[in-house]
């Protein structure tokens, strides 16, 4: 089982919108410098949505590789096609991606049932650790807890990460699942109270830019010291907001930018952080102590 803290982890690009497989690298090295337990790559803040099929691949691949091993990496291989998500998975298996992370499918709003059939088709099809991801603010569909715990019963669905930020779906899941079945929060502003409510981690936005600080917290969370993780993590408590004052990813990009990290390229249909938006989150980076 994978635990604490997990970045969601951005794909930087280069000013055409190719990915900057240099900052990328640079990236990979500051997380694990910084002990953050695990990289998601093109996920939701990787961009997966704007990323064509061999980008994807070639982005999964360069960060297994670069990573050798001293960091797990967990591929977003989700897509709203099963056919497609299964391509996908097949893809970041043969990539040596330690895991898989699976968006419940965005747009065609399938039914329970649908949603079922679909990742035991996935998991089915390809052998590799798959960790559903629930997050109905951005699919238009909410899988049930119900529907969860139908599909821990498939040895390699090992986990979910559940966005909605209802913290009491925590009890109402590991009621009807076994003890190694991992809840990962997707929900930044909750994420604490998650782990200690019998979470296991958080797959982050806000780790991209403080990842020392939240893998401190959740460790925090994961001892039982509820104090000490809340005393960690107030901080960030602007950066967990106003990270989302527009679309994810586009103010993580920035505060990225703004700490000299990543250039400040976004793909369309995204754009840039707006200038009316850019004191908020520049404001949330300085309370945080990330910049001066």
């Amino acid at each position: 089982m994978y635990t604490g803290s997990m970045v969601a982890l951005v794909t930087p690009m280069l000013e055409d919108e190719s990915v900057d497989f240099v900052a990328l690298q640079e990236l990979i090295e500051f997380h694990i410098k910084s002990e953050t337990d695990a990289i998601v790559a093109v996920g939701t803040t990787g961009e997966s949505a704007t990323l064509g099929f061999k980008e994807h691949c070639e982005v999964v691949k360069f960060v297994v590789e670069k990573a050798a091993g001293r960091i797990p990496v967990i591929a977003g291989t989700g897509a709203n096609s099963t056919r497609e998500a299964i391509e996908l998975t097949q893809c970041a298996k043969q990539a040596g991606a330690d895991a898989c992370l699976l968006v419940t499918p965005y747009y065609n709003k399938p039914t329970q049932e649908g949603l079922y059939q679909h990742f035991k088709k996935i998991a089915e099809t390809v052998d590799i650790p798959q960790i559903l991801y629930n997050v109905p603010g951005r699919t238009a569909v909410d899988m049930s807890s119900e529907t969860v715990i139908r599909l821990a019963q498939i040895d390699n669905i090992i986990g979910i990460k559940e966005a909605t930020g209802d913290v009491s779906r925590v009890a109402v899941i590991k009621a009807g699942v076994s003890e190694d079945f991992a809840l990962y929060s997707g929900d930044d502003a909750t994420a604490v109270d998650f782990i200690l409510a019998g979470g296991h981690g958080g797959i982050s936005v806000t780790a991209n830019v403080a990842p020392k600080i939240l893998r401190d917290a959740y460790a925090a969370a994961l001892a039982g010291e509820a104090d000490k993780a809340h005393q960690i993590d107030a901080p960030l408590t602007d950066l967990h907001r106003d990270l989302f004052v527009e679309a994810n990813p586009i103010p993580v990009k920035w505060a990225l930018f703004a700490m000299g990290m990543i250039g400040l390229s976004i793909r369309l249909p995204l754009t840039v952080l707006s200038e009316q938006a850019q004191p908020k989150v520049r404001a949330a980076l300085q309370k945080a102590g990330l910049l001066t």
